[in-house]
């Protein structure tokens, strides 16, 4: 297997970006369209917990929207079909916490979707 292929690298590292901007735009029309529509796709959230699509659906569609700034993103492929996205953020709103997410990317036929997600704060 190889490790961080240059050009799938360079997918997920668009499609992530991709990400952010809907994120912090709340634009929950594309990031629902990032998630694998799947009973199996699991968010964990900072104070809340989602199992399927179904559930993260209703989560993002309650959300509101907010600033961060991204910190020591780490994006890693594994094939031509398999990622992890790992980053740190600082969010204005939070001031001595600093916020980690992971997200593991797969390639679909529709392209790449999230098919796990893990967001938590710890202190400064």
């Amino acid at each position: 297997m190889e490790i961080n292929h240059p050009e799938t690298q360079a997918e997920v590292e668009a499609v992530f970006t991709a990400y952010e901007a809907a994120l912090l735009a709340n634009d929950n029309t594309t990031l629902l369209a990032m998630f694998l529509d799947n009973p199996a796709t699991v968010r964990y959230g900072v104070s809340e917990v989602q199992h399927g699509y179904g559930e993260i659906t209703t989560f993002r569609n309650s959300q509101a929207p907010f600033t961060r700034r991204l910190e020591k993103t780490v994006i890693t492929t594994y094939g031509r079909d398999f990622a992890t996205a790992s980053t740190l953020f600082h969010r204005p709103d939070l001031p001595g916490e600093i916020g980690r997410q992971m997200q593991t990317w797969v390639r679909t036929a529709d392209g790449w979707k999230v098919a796990a997600a893990h967001v938590s704060m710890m202190p400064g």
